[in-house]
This record gives C-alpha cells, structure tokens and sequence, in this order.
C-alpha cells in the first residue's frame, strides 16, 4: 500500500504530539521498575469516558515498566444494594455501621460485582488484572476499628462500628508475585482477621497501607474534588507533612479531606510522595505523574 502524503497541519500536529512523548522520557525513566499504588473511587468509577480512560492509563504504566497496583472503593454501590435489600444502615463519624447482614452485602458488592467489573475493563483494553480481597492469600490482615469521640465533661464515647477494620498486616508476598509475573493487582478492601471474621475497611486507608508495606514510590488517591484549595479556593500544590498537620490543627482541612490527607500523612514515611488528585480529569494519573507540576495536591516527608 502506498504511503499517503502528510499535509503541513498534520506534521505540525505529529511533531506536537512527538514533542510530548520525549517530554515525558525523564519520568519514565524515574520510574521504570518502580510501584504506584492507585485508590480508584468517585466519579471516576461511574463515567463510562473516564472509566476507558482510567483502564487505558493502568495500561500504559503497565507497558512502559510501571508496577501498578489498585484499591477501589465502592460506597454508593453497597448504598444502592442495601436499599434494593431494604437493609437499613447509617454512619457514625464518616463510617457506615456493618453488622453482619451489612457485611455480606458489603463483601457481595466489593469482592463479587465492583472488584470484578474493574478487572473486566482493564482486561478488556488489554491489561492483565487480577481480582483480590483481603482473604485472598491472606492478602489483608485486619482488626476491629477502634473510634472514640473525645467529650470534654465526660469520659470518651466508645462507637460500636461492627465490622469496620483497619489493616494491621499485608502480604506483599502475594502482591510481588503477582507484580512479577506481569499481572495487575486491583484489590477489594476487605480485611480478615486470625479468627476469619471479615471487616469493611476504609478503601483511603487499605490504599496508604498497601503503598507503605509495598514501599511504593508513589500513593495517588483519586476523588471529585481538584486537590486540597487553601481559603481563597485556589489549590495547595504541595504540602509537607508539617504543613500538612497544621492545615489540619488551623481548619484548612476539613470535611471529608481530613481522613484523605491523614492517609497520605500515615504513607508518606514509606512512600516518597503521596497526592490527592482529582479523577474527573481525563488521564488525570499521567497528568499527575507525568508533568512537572502535576494536577493535584502532593504531600511530601
């Protein structure tokens, strides 16, 4: 077949976009061979655009030497089943309250439809994903989480949350195995305990300890908003974790980003650096990791 003439836009258009790929070589080469621990949650999980991009990005790390390893969420799905359920649920301090009849849902929800549509689009756009839960391989060691509201006339007030865990223990074993044989990793987070009791643990919090026990370079959380703004709405690009702990203390931080940044604060010791970026962004991972400045707001040591 002949080749076809370029017109003068079209080059100017290719050189453009040969322009971007050596731009991003530096990085690359940072790091090649090197493992990235991605929260996958929000918007981005609902999108149908950002959810081929989200897999097409997993993909090209794969390709280009990156280990890549996922954390999903799934809160507003195991909301929809326990409605359809008619099971009643509520929160206290941002966590949903698991019995047992909740926690069956939870971990049908997770391990059995979330975890595996996720691992059906990264394969589906040629990846290799693997589904797990923390009772995979002992994958995720957990115990109940303990949470008390601090009262100042009177003794803390101890909250029964059921089976919401905290990771105590992950077996990176497995995870370096999988790793090393090419596969992608995308993790449901639930944890077991020595007993086999199964717990709904904070898919935030799964993620910062997978990064840390992993040592992973870099711990990226996505989320539908652009990062952490400051009080004239403008985003904080980076923080260290200094700076981190006083937005806290002074209210910079607050709502839901309090236990987002407390992640990142809780990795950043095993990870070299953690971000908070926004999954609304199409490819808002290469973004992140393939700019100078990035999209989100990084947290360092």
């Amino acid at each position: 077949m002949k080749k076809e003439s370029i017109s003068k836009r079209d080059m100017k258009r290719y050189q453009l976009q040969a322009k971007s790929i050596i731009e991003t070589l530096p990085y690359i080469t940072e790091f090649y061979g090197k493992t990235i621990v991605i929260k996958y949650g929000g918007n981005a999980m609902i999108d149908d655009d950002l959810k081929h991009a989200f897999a097409l990005n997993i993909i090209l790390l794969k390709y280009i030497g990156i280990n890549v390893v996922v954390v999903h969420g799934g809160g507003p799905q195991i909301g929809k089943m326990l409605d359809a359920l008619n099971i009643q649920s509520h929160f206290r301090q941002g966590y949903r309250v698991t019995d047992d009849a909740t926690m069956d849902v939870v971990e049908m929800v997770l391990v059995g439809k979330v975890n595996k549509e996720i691992v059906n689009l990264i394969n589906l756009h040629g990846g290799e994903a693997v589904g797990l839960s923390g009772k995979d391989g002992k994958l995720i060691s957990a115990e109940p989480k303990e949470l008390a509201i601090e009262k100042d006339d009177a003794p803390p007030e101890i909250i029964d949350l059921g089976k919401v865990g905290e990771v105590t223990a992950v077996n990176t074993k497995l995870l370096h195995s999988l790793l090393d044989d090419g596969f992608i990793p995308v993790i449901a987070p639930v944890g077991v305990d020595d007993d086999g009791n199964t717990y709904n643990i904070n898919a935030d919090s799964v993620a910062g300890a997978v990064a840390t026990a992993m040592g992973a370079k870099r711990l990226y959380l996505l989320t539908d908003v652009p990062g952490l703004l400051d009080g004239d709405g403008e985003l904080i690009s980076s923080l260290t974790a200094k700076e981190a702990f006083e937005a806290i203390s002074t209210g910079v931080v607050t709502g839901g980003m309090i236990p987002k940044i407390k992640c990142c604060l809780e990795a950043v010791a095993g990870v070299e650096k953690s971000a908070i970026i926004d999954g609304r962004v199409e490819n808002c991972i290469l973004l992140e990791l393939f700019t100078k400045s990035g999209i989100g707001t990084e947290i360092i040591y």
